[in-house]
């Protein structure tokens, strides 16, 4: 099976996760630009930061045969000092023309305070005016629930096609919100603070798979990338077909990043495919 990784923070990985994930199946992961788990003091560090995840790691990826793509953004968590960011979000036109940057994320709301919703809205239009797709993380925990609602107030404020906008870490009480507003919506498997593989599944039966990503993150915290598979079993173990499957975890990453050019991968159809000598089932 072929499977994208669409939220993935490889620099808080081990190569070796990298090796694993290939040997499972992956063939691309995309990266969003994420919390240090500290607040950084400068624009230099940020800038740094989009260097690594735009230049190094897709050669890391690369060993291992799989490709690496990026997004750049200050994240909701580091918001808080709008002087900051707004210095980042001034440099941030110059790696929109890197090969492996999709656009602007993750942007979004950790505690929807009024200098989040500042640096949020400055993110969306920063991404209508280069044309870039736009990733939005919504709250965890308790805070979920009205995050999300003020994040789709905010949107509503921008002339945006729904369709490039992807908001993640959805859950049960917000996948309709989502869902009914015409954005593409992500499922992200955490071990203790967000999504399990077998929610995500009961989420995919009950809500249906259009415009819907799964995703383990994976980053510097307690997660594994390998939650991912552990989805997909279950989705398999269910009864759904090997096409099914494919859809969600590679054709629908192809979908909704491949609206930029750069993510230049193909649709992948089971009856195209062959395993040896022998079709897939």
């Amino acid at each position: 099976m072929f499977i994208i990784q669409p939220h993935y923070h490889a620099i808080a990985r081990t190569t070796q996760d990298y090796e694993r994930m290939a040997a499972a199946g992956v063939v691309a992961v995309a990266e969003p630009a994420f919390w240090a788990g500290f607040e950084r003091l400068y624009p230099e560090t940020f800038i740094d930061y989009f260097r690594q995840i735009s230049e190094f790691e897709p050669t890391r990826a690369a060993q291992y045969g799989i490709r690496h793509f990026c997004w750049v953004a200050v994240n909701p968590k580091e918001a808080e000092n709008p002087e900051l960011s707004r210095a980042v979000l001034a440099k941030m036109p110059e790696f929109f023309a890197k090969p492996t940057v999709l656009g602007v994320g993750e942007t979004g709301l950790h505690k929807s305070t009024p200098n989040e919703i500042e640096i949020f809205e400055a993110q969306i239009e920063l991404a209508l005016q280069h044309d870039q797709l736009l990733l939005v993380h919504t709250p965890h925990l308790a805070d979920k629930l009205h995050g999300t609602k003020r994040i789709l107030e905010v949107l509503r404020n921008f002339r945006l096609d729904p369709n490039k906008v992807w908001i993640d870490h959805v859950e049960e009480h917000t996948i309709r919100m989502v869902k009914d507003a015409g954005y593409w919506l992500g499922f992200t498997l955490y071990p203790i603070t967000k999504c399990s593989p077998r929610r995500a599944v009961d989420m995919l039966e009950r809500y249906g798979r259009e415009r819907t990503l799964v995703n383990s993150s994976a980053d510097w915290g307690p997660s594994d990338p390998a939650t991912l598979h552990e989805c997909i079993f279950d989705f398999r173990r269910r009864g759904h077909s090997l096409q099914e499957a494919i859809e969600v975890f590679h054709n629908n990453p192809v979908r909704y990043l491949g609206q930029n050019p750069k993510f230049d991968m193909p649709l992948i159809h089971v009856e195209t495919c062959e395993l040896g000598l022998a079709k897939l089932p």
